[in-house]
């Protein structure tokens, strides 16, 4: 009788143990996509006990206090579903991919389920717009560009601009050069509002053709200061303007004929620390070329021409060299930059390739 109880109890035990819950979920990522900000979302996940005895989720923490989940309370019967809810409310723009830990009386007790996707500005607004943030004020871009302008232009340029703080905002770029002026519609953003900052190039204030660089700030609070966390670069490259010249003129201008556009040094990097290449220039025209700038943009890069005014079926040598051991430093491009007379070539590029 003893021994009969003894097998009794040892067979409950191993039914006891093998009966285990389960978790299962119908998805383990959400993808959001695209959601407008300030516009709250909310995601589903469905809950199966897959297993043999009853499942209780304890506890639901998302990964960030954006977002609130609620959950099934009472026991998951085997074979029977419970849910998850989170709502999420995005207080930044851009990418995001979050998580959501869920404890359990299951093996493992931990598992995460995650979900993903994009916030931007509005409801037109693509992954393009206002998609840069500097505190609560968000810009359509970071960095403030005039690749090719004449002489004696006066170019626009429209940048978008929102508000994503409690408090109204005034739109100021602080720094800016004497050569560019601005104005903001409207000149004070309320909360949630988007607006326009308008800037305007005076290329007669400009010195010198070529590539000028500088940087302006965006003032995000009144009082606010300068500093890395606000700055954005700014160019412009300056080109003599030829619109005004006669087909006579133009027929006797100079011509410039460079021997490469393109230079690979790869292969004799990849053996040496420096290597030097050289170009030619020609003169093909019939007046005098100006070579009035040269520019490098790189500290690996150095250039030497040997002659900056040509005469008619000139040839003069450019010389440039790349040091290996600074192109770490600085991942801008390798290339140099030439500003000329020659109306069909105001802007000459040589682009070195240095894998």
């Amino acid at each position: 009788m003893k021994s009969l109880f003894l097998s009794l109890c040892v067979g409950l035990a191993a039914i006891t143990a093998s009966a285990q819950p389960r978790l299962s979920s119908n998805k383990e990522t959400h993808n959001f996509g695209q959601i407008e900000w300030k516009n709250p979302v909310s995601v589903q996940y469905l809950i199966t006990n897959t297993g043999s005895a009853p499942l209780v989720l304890t506890e639901v923490e998302p990964s960030c206090a954006c977002s609130v989940a609620q959950w099934t309370q009472t026991p998951i019967e085997p074979g029977k579903k419970g849910l998850i809810e989170v709502k999420f409310d995005a207080q930044a723009l851009g990418r995001f991919e979050k998580s959501v830990a869920v404890y359990s009386n299951a093996t493992p007790n931990l598992v995460y389920l995650y979900f993903t996707g994009e916030v931007v500005y509005g409801k037109e607004a693509s992954s393009k717009e206002l998609s840069h943030q500097f505190g609560q004020i968000v810009l359509e871009r970071n960095t403030l560009e005039f690749p090719d302008v004449n002489k004696g232009e006066q170019p626009v340029m429209k940048l978008g601009v929102g508000n994503l703080s409690e408090h109204p905002y005034e739109p100021v770029l602080m720094h800016l050069p004497s050569y560019l002026t601005m104005t903001a519609e409207p000149k004070v953003l309320q909360k949630g509002e988007k607006g326009i900052i308008t800037l305007k190039l005076d290329t007669e204030r400009l010195t010198d053709y070529g590539l000028t660089q500088t940087s302006v700030y965006l003032s995000r609070f009144a009082g606010d200061k300068v500093g890395e966390d606000n700055e954005i670069p700014f160019s412009v490259v300056l080109l003599p303007d030829f619109a005004s010249l006669s087909d006579a003129e133009k027929g006797r201008a100079p011509r410039l004929h460079l021997s490469e556009t393109e230079v690979d040094v790869s292969s004799v990097l990849a053996v040496k620390n420096k290597v030097r290449h050289d170009l030619f220039l020609i003169n093909t025209g019939h007046s005098p070329l100006h070579i009035s700038k040269l520019q490098v943009f790189n500290p690996a890069v150095g250039v030497h021409l040997k002659k900056n005014v040509l005469a008619p079926g000139e040839t003069t040598r450019l010389r440039f060299t790349v040091n290996k051991a600074e192109m770490s430093k600085q991942r801008r491009r390798l290339r140099i930059l030439m500003i000329t007379n020659d109306p069909d070539a105001p802007k000459v590029e040589i682009n070195i390739i240095a894998k």
